[in-house]
């Protein structure tokens, strides 16, 4: 739905265009080339989305164009069809060379620019220009503030809807996740979006080439980010299959407790930070088990005596701690083997994604490799412990999962 709205906009924008004809090409031209090169380098920050920093800087930029460089400023029309075809152009590349593209979050965008272009048409006259005096300047850098703002309530609309239908996440705290990007990474890219469209608006097409610098350090820092991450999780996953290699859990046990772990977090929507933890706590959960004498059959750990069961969880917390950085998730570990009746029932200061890798943990040994439970089964002994051993909560999150379809 996301790409057939951004698409069929798009269409319409460049009909309209092509009967009007183009205005001020020199710009359009400068504009659509500086999206397309955005949409070539654009890369994935994390696992749910995409970031081109110098595309959505650049289109906002079109969008806001207002001053004595321009004889007459790009309609709306106009501005959704470069918008459009530009990144159309910039994503061909990538798909030709093989590399990673989404072209739905390229939909958000050319729907967010949209926005921002009505929005800022409505409120700007289209005679208006800027004439570099303070009277002219205020009100037309709070309507650039208000286009900006109005593009990314619509990309953290649309982005908390996709959230809502492809991980189950309540819509609330999905648009909360969005709009805590937007207030971080999203405004970022709108003022350099607004400084970019003053300079061009006054000088020329000087402008871009000064101001392209600070994107490119903004490339650049993105990037960089997303490459420590990446390296972040290679190096939490590698810890989690020393246990497998050890023989102390069966093979991808933590990768499916932590695939649980996320699905029951998205339920209860968590926020990313939490959700990240919860993600290495549950891979990490059975690093203290190398401590133990000797391996449980199969990595189940439910047959071990609650003790030893304890002692693992402490042990692999001390082991997380050492690292210097992942204290938030040692807690995590630390209290995952205790009983809710004796634990966070009695102590809020408990995380509760301890009590959903508890939870997620003892139903992957019910239900993984060898065991042969069903689900139903399964959830009929994790509901025997429901108030003393499980968090009431975790295990009506964890019976909306799997009622949706759940599966190893």
């Amino acid at each position: 739905m996301i790409v057939a709205a951004g698409g069929c906009l798009g269409a319409v924008a460049l009909v309209m265009t092509s009967r009007r004809g183009l205005t001020e090409w020199p710009f359009a031209l400068t504009f659509a080339l500086l999206i397309a090169i955005g949409e070539m380098v654009q890369f994935r920050v994390d696992r749910s989305r995409n970031r081109a920093p110098i595309a959505t800087s650049a289109a906002l930029a079109y969008v806001m164009l207002r001053g004595p460089a321009l004889h007459v400023p790009p309609d709306v029309a106009q501005i959704i069809a470069v918008t459009g075809v530009a990144t159309l152009a910039g994503i061909v590349p990538r798909a030709v060379a093989g590399l990673g593209w989404d072209l739905v979050i390229s939909s958000r965008r050319v729907l967010s620019v949209g926005c921002a272009a009505v929005v800022f048409a409505v409120l700007t006259p289209h005679k208006f220009f800027w004439n570099g005096s303070w009277t002219h300047a205020l009100p037309l850098a709070g309507t650039m503030l208000l286009a900006v703002l109005s593009a990314g309530l619509m990309d953290a609309l649309v982005g908390a809807g996709q959230a809502t239908e492809r991980l189950n996440r309540p819509f609330p705290a999905a648009l909360r996740d969005e709009l805590s990007v937007m207030g971080r990474i999203g405004m970022a890219m709108g003022i350099s979006g607004m400084l970019l469209a003053a300079g061009t608006s006054l000088i020329g097409l000087w402008a871009p080439p000064l101001v392209i610098v600070p994107l490119l350090l903004t490339q650049f820092a993105f990037r960089r980010f997303a490459s420590a991450q990446r390296t972040y999780r290679t190096t939490v996953r590698s810890m989690a299959r020393s246990t497998e290699i050890a023989g102390f859990s069966s093979p991808g046990q933590n990768a499916r407790t932590a695939s649980l772990a996320v699905a029951i977090g998205n339920d209860l929507g968590l926020t990313p930070p939490r959700m990240e933890a919860l993600e290495y706590a549950a891979l990490l959960s059975g690093v203290g088990q190398l401590a133990l004498a000797d391996p449980s059959p199969g990595g189940a750990s439910l047959l071990r005596s609650r003790e030893e069961r304890q002692q693992a969880a402490e042990i692999g917390a001390s082991i997380i701690e050492r690292s210097g950085v992942l204290d938030h998730v040692a807690e995590i570990v630390r209290h995952s083997n205790d009983p809710y009746r004796q634990g966070r029932a009695n102590n809020p200061d408990i995380p509760v994604e301890s009590g959903i890798v508890n939870v997620a943990l003892a139903y992957e040994q019910l239900v993984g490799e060898g065991t042969g439970q069903t689900p139903g089964k399964a959830m009929e002994n994790i509901g025997l412990g429901i108030g003393a051993e499980y968090d009431p909560v975790v295990v009506e999150s964890l019976r909306r999962v799997i009622g949706r379809g759940f599966r190893f």
